[in-house]
């Protein structure tokens, strides 16, 4: 187990200066994961991505849990931010959701990395539960927003629910099968279902 630092040094971690450079590595870090995913994932793997030790990242982080649970809601950032510029702003729920589809499948933004922490979270809760930890939340404000106004609040937390669970399941079958046999009927059920609900307004 690695040692804690001195509190003194704790404290300049606090300065302008210090939030700067846990900025900078943190950054590094988030480029890694995107690059290489969560397999094999240290503070050893995450100090080289920095240019940097392990002994400096335990100075700025409280381990390699809170260095992912940092880094990892960076890269959900960046896959709600994907989503968000792929929709045409007038298109009804529908037609955004089957414009975000592609945007979930996409690897060349690294965020494939968020399905693995979702995937290692099943494998061991105990070890890897935080890594996805409020991961629907960061999904759900988007999705809310993209529900017709006139909806109350309830019902569009209700309908958003449904499109995260749906699409989970749809991206955890594209990781793992690449078969999208089975996965565009569902997709297609989904868009069909919300259509409904639009209609019925």
């Amino acid at each position: 187990m690695a040692s804690t630092p001195p509190a003194s040094y704790r404290r300049s971690t606090g300065s302008a200066r210090g939030q700067a450079r846990k900025e900078a590595l943190l950054r590094a870090v988030v480029e890694d994961l995107a690059a290489n995913g969560l397999a094999s994932h240290s503070l050893r793997r995450a100090a080289r991505a920095a240019g940097t030790t392990h002994k400096v990242l335990l100075y700025h982080f409280a381990g390699l849990e809170d260095l992912l649970g940092q880094a990892l809601p960076r890269l959900r950032e960046r896959r709600v931010s994907n989503a968000a510029k792929a929709v045409a702003p007038a298109a009804s729920l529908a037609d955004r959701v089957r414009t975000v589809w592609p945007v979930l499948m996409d690897d060349t933004t690294g965020v494939r990395v968020i399905d693995e922490a979702i995937g290692l979270a099943m494998y061991d809760p105990a070890r890897y539960a935080h890594l996805s930890r409020g991961a629907a939340e960061s999904y759900l404000s988007a999705l809310e927003a993209w529900c017709p106004t006139q909806w109350s609040e309830q019902r569009k937390r209700e309908v958003s629910l449904l499109i995260v669970a749906t699409l989970r399941g749809c991206l955890a079958e594209w990781r793992t099968t690449k078969d999208m046999a089975n996965i565009s009927p569902a997709l297609e059920a989904l868009v069909r279902a919300l259509e409904r609900e639009e209609r019925n307004e």
